[in-house]
C-alpha cells in the first residue's frame, strides 16, 4: 500500500523504530556484565520518558501531585550513572536535584513544602548523600551535595518532637495536616536515622553519629522496632503515648533501618551495630523474598492482593539500592545478599513485555507481565538492575566514598539553618531547559511510537 505526505513520514519513522520487533522481556545474563547494562540502560530509558521537567514551561525535578517520587528517580540516576558509566541523564540529574532544593538549601521547596511529610523531605536528602558518596560533581553555583544532605538533616533535627512519645519524628511536619502530624512512622524515623548515619560516616563528625544513636535508641524503645525479633513496624500513634503498633511490613521500613545501621557498624566497629545489620538483614530476606516466590523480592503488604499504588511500587527499588550498598560497607553480608538480588533482577526482567515496549511489571515473582504500567514499575525495575552490577566492579571502585577517602563534597554543617543567599541555585535559563528537552522529545517520541505499533498489533 502506498502512502503519501505527512503519513507515509510518520510511517516510515513507525516502521524503522518498529523493525523486526516483537513482544519479549528485556534480555539478562545474569553472570554477563554488558548484558546487565544494557537492560539497565531499557528499563532506565522508560523510567525517563515519564520524566517532562527538562522540558520548556516545565519546573524540573518536580511530579506535583507526588512530590518526592523525583528523589526516587535521581536516586536511580545515581546508582545508574554509577555502576553503568553511562551519563546520558547526567545533566537532567544535576537540574532536577538543585532545582528542588528551596532557598535554604534543605529540600523544603515553597511550592511544596506546606504538604510535606518528613519522609518526603528525608528522600531527597538520601538522594544527595549519595550524589556526595559516589563523587557525582557538585554544581559550581549551586548547593553542595553534601551541604543539601546536611541541610535535611538540620531541618529535621529541628522538628525532633518530645512533646509525645519522648522523641521521634512525626510523618507529617504540621498539625493542620491532621492525623499524621501525631502518627510517628518508620520510614521517617528510619530515613532521619538512616541519613544521620550516612553523615558521620562521610564527615567523621560524631554529631550526626550521637544523633543517629539517639534516633536507633527511640526507635527500639517504641514499637516500630524490635531489637529482639527485628521486626519493624510501620508507624505508632503519639496521641496514644506510642503504646502500640501497626505491624504492617514493608520493604523500605526494614531497609532504612537496615542501612542505618550497615553504615553504623562501618564507622564504629561497634558489635552492637553488627547484630543490628544481622539481625534486620536476616528478617528482611526471610519476610520479602519467600521460598514460594522463587526467592523474589515482594512486597507481601500490597503486591498478592495487587493493591499497590504508586508509592508502594517503588519501595521495592529503595531496598534493591539499599542492599547493594550494605554488602558494600559490610562486605560479610555480601554471599547473603547478592543472590537474593539477582534471582529478583532475573525475574524483573522477565516481568518487562508489556505493551510492546519492554514495560515492566510489579509482580516480578511472575516472571512476567503483570498488566501494570507506570514510571514506578520503571524506577524499581533500573535500581534492581543497577545492584546487579556489584560482582562486576568490585568493592574497591564503587564503596561509598567518605571525605578521608577521596570525597569532595563541600561541607556546611550549618546548612538549612539560615538562607545562603550566594549558594542559592540561579534559575534554569529557557535555554538550558530547550537544550536539555531534546533528549525528552527524542525519547517520548520513540516511546510513543512504539506505543502506537503496539495498538496497531493489538486490533486497537
Amino acid at each position: 500500500m502506498l502512502i503519501s505526505g505527512t503519513s507515509s513520514i510518520c510511517a516510515v519513522i513507525l516502521y524503522a523504530l518498529t523493525l523486526g520487533y516483537q513482544a519479549h522481556a528485556i534480555e539478562l545474563d545474569i553472570n554477563n556484565e554488558q548484558s546487565i547494562k544494557d537492560a539497565a540502560s531499557t528499563a532506565t530509558y522508560g523510567m525517563m520518558v515519564w520524566y517532562h521537567g527538562n522540558e520548556t514551561g516545565q519546573i524540573p525535578g518536580a511530579f506535583p501531585s507526588k512530590w518526592w517520587e523525583g528523589s526516587a528517580l535521581f536516586y536511580a540516576l545515581l546508582n545508574y550513572w554509577h555502576f553503568t558509566g553511562d551519563n546520558t541523564y547526567n545533566d537532567e540529574l544535576s537540574v532536577g536535584l538543585q532545582w528542588q532544593s528551596g532557598t535554604n538549601g534543605d529540600y523544603l521547596p515553597s511550592n511544596y513544602s506546606h504538604f510535606l511529610g518528613n519522609d518526603d523531605q528525608v528522600f531527597w536528602g538520601l538522594a544527595a548523600m549519595t550524589a556526595a558518596e559516589l563523587k557525582f560533581p557538585d554544581v559550581s553555583n549551586g548547593f553542595s551535595w553534601l551541604s543539601l544532605a546536611q541541610g535535611v538533616f538540620n531541618s529535621q533535627k529541628g522538628r525532633w518532637d518530645t512533646t509525645m512519645c519522648g522523641g521521634g519524628l512525626t510523618w507529617q511536619m504540621f498539625s493542620y495536616q491532621g492525623s499524621g502530624s501525631t502518627m510517628k512512622n518508620a520510614i521517617s524515623n528510619g530515613g532521619f536515622f538512616q541519613l544521620a548515619a550516612r553523615l558521620a560516616r562521610y564527615t567523621d563528625n560524631n554529631e550526626y553519629a550521637t544523633w543517629a544513636s539517639k534516633v536507633w535508641d527511640w526507635s527500639v524503645n517504641s514499637p516500630l522496632v524490635n531489637n529482639k525479633t527485628w521486626i519493624v513496624q510501620d508507624s505508632t500513634e503519639g496521641t496514644e503515648n506510642c503504646k502500640n503498633g501497626a505491624n504492617i511490613p514493608w520493604t523500605y521500613n526494614y531497609g532504612t533501618y537496615l542501612m542505618g545501621a550497615a553504615y553504623m557498624y562501618n564507622y564504629t566497629g561497634d558489635s552492637k551495630w553488627l547484630d543490628a545489620t544481622n539481625g534486620l538483614l536476616n528478617i528482611t530476606l526471610q519476610t520479602f523474598f519467600r521460598q514460594e516466590s522463587g526467592y523474589v523480592m515482594e512486597d507481601i503488604t500490597c503486591e498478592p492482593r495487587e493493591i499497590c499504588n504508586n508509592n508502594e511500587v517503588l519501595f521495592k527499588g529503595l531496598l534493591s539500592t539499599w542492599l547493594s550498598y550494605v554488602a558494600l560497607v559490610v562486605p560479610k553480608t555480601y554471599d547473603l545478599i547478592m543472590p537474593k538480588l539477582q534471582s529478583s533482577a532475573v525475574a524483573a526482567a522477565k516481568s518487562c513485555t508489556g505493551n510492546n515496549n519492554y514495560t515492566c511489571g510489579v509482580q516480578w515473582y511472575k516472571s512476567q507481565w503483570d498488566g501494570w504500567t507506570g514510571m514506578e514499575e520503571q524506577i524499581s525495575v533500573s535500581q534492581v538492575f543497577s545492584a546487579n552490577l556489584l560482582p562486576f566492579v568490585g568493592a574497591k571502585a564503587v564503596a561509598p566514598v567518605t571525605s578521608n577517602t577521596g570525597g569532595n563534597s563541600t561541607s556546611d554543617p550549618n546548612a538549612g539553618l539560615q538562607s545562603t543567599k550566594d549558594n542559592t541555585p540561579k534559575p534554569v535559563t529557557t535555554g538550558d531547559k530547550a537544550g536539555a528537552g531534546i533528549l525528552t522529545v527524542v525519547l517520548v517520541g520513540g516511546w510513543a511510537a512504539l506505543m502506537a505499533f503496539a495498538a496497531l498489533g493489538s486490533g486497537a
